[in-house]
């Protein structure tokens, strides 16, 4: 199946699971579009992926900021007339409120979206007690995935959650159990899927988790 001429749009896509992520699509011959936050870094991150001969577009993206999501959609609408594919891999915040994440994108992107793909995390809902932040938040992703699927069954957007796994980034550590090429593949798994694909549903690497 070719993928060639798709259009994606990936948040978060200067480093760790998000840059390999583009790196992946990118060599299936997919149009990238990565959102990043500061425009040195965005222009440094088409630069690298070009020396892989992989082209890309960076623009500037920071999901607090509704506006840059309106100027995204009007960017993607203009250039490319749709949207096939969307990845919120941003973002994790530890130390304050951040009210939107990736609600904001999924709505403003999705009349033009054919497909959408979340990261959460399996162990969100109860067993750290120490992370309440960062559980509520997967918590809310992960029903936010369950109802937007079925509000969007009868069209052709498809709506997933993608669990990376633990993975050598920044924020995972040198510990972490997989590599970063690894902690891509859902994403890039999910993002691939066939018109008769899956939708409301949580994976890693091929398998389904359970909520």
């Amino acid at each position: 199946m070719s993928h060639s001429g798709k259009v994606v749009f990936i948040t978060g896509a200067n480093r760790g699971i998000g840059l390999e992520t583009a790196v992946q699509l990118g060599k299936e011959g997919l149009t990238l579009v990565l959102g990043i936050r500061e425009k040195k870094s965005g222009e440094e991150t088409v630069k690298a992926l070009k020396a892989q001969g992989i082209e890309s577009v960076a623009l500037e993206f920071d999901v607090n900021k509704l506006e840059q999501h309106t100027k995204v959609y009007d960017y993607i609408q203009k250039t490319f007339g749709q949207l096939d594919i969307l990845i919120n891999n941003a973002g994790i915040m530890v130390d304050k409120a951040e009210a939107d994440g990736s609600y904001p994108s999924s709505k403003t992107l999705s009349s033009i979206l054919g497909s959408l793909t979340l990261h959460s995390d399996p162990k969100s809902p109860i067993y750290n007690s120490k992370a309440f932040a960062y559980n509520v938040s997967k918590t809310a992703l992960n029903a936010f995935t369950v109802h937007l699927a079925h509000e969007l069954k009868d069209s052709k957007i498809k709506v997933n959650s993608a669990h990376p796994g633990w993975v050598k980034t920044d924020m995972g550590g040198a510990g972490a159990s997989l590599e970063i090429v690894d902690g891509a593949k859902t994403s890039v798994q999910l993002a691939l899927l066939p018109d008769n694909g899956p939708t409301g549903g949580f994976f890693h690497l091929g398998d389904t988790l359970p909520w």
